[in-house]
């Protein structure tokens, strides 16, 4: 959205911009690979099983850890306590955090936003593969504070450095 705005883009084509970043999993894209094993799960007492044997065929368990947030996703803390606040009852809830707890207990970093938008969409009762949506809802504020700032600074942006992540 920034470098949209850096070339003078209007306000719909920089947002559209930071929502066509949300199409990979290292930006909002995720949660439906979360809402999928949070899905395998057929009761929340089966989660530490079905958990490990995943992870002893070798499968990544999606949503847990952060770069920034090493200590735990100050975020994901605040929708998991929602969406057991607000839906204790719905399976999906259970089953979330079923699994954050077998995470947890087989000694894995905390879970990250992802896992509390599963969470939150499942207690909402919204259709599967709507986490997502949340997401870019709640990054749209941001998106436009990026906007006008950048508009403010007058000059194009020109990334030149080299991702050396994950």
């Amino acid at each position: 959205a920034r470098v949209a705005a850096s070339a003078g883009a209007d306000l719909y084509a920089c947002v559209s911009a930071g929502l066509a970043t949300l199409s990979g999993p290292l930006h909002g894209g995720l949660s439906d690979r979360v809402e999928a094993v949070v899905e395998s799960i057929d009761r929340p007492e089966r989660a530490p099983q079905i958990i490990g044997l995943r992870m002893r065929r070798g499968e990544e368990i999606p949503g847990f850890g952060h770069r920034l947030y090493p200590d735990g996703d100050p975020r994901a803390e605040t929708l998991l306590a929602r969406a057991e606040a607000i839906g204790r009852e719905q399976l999906g809830v259970q089953n979330a955090l079923a699994v954050v707890r077998a995470m947890a207990e087989a000694g894995h970093p905390p879970p990250n936003l992802d896992v509390g938008l599963v969470a939150l969409s499942a207690a909402l009762g919204l259709p599967s593969g709507f986490s997502p949506a949340l997401f870019a809802i709640g990054r749209c504020t941001g998106w436009i504070a990026h906007i006008l700032e950048q508009r403010e600074a007058g000059y194009l942006l020109r990334p030149r450095a080299r991702y050396v992540g994950d």
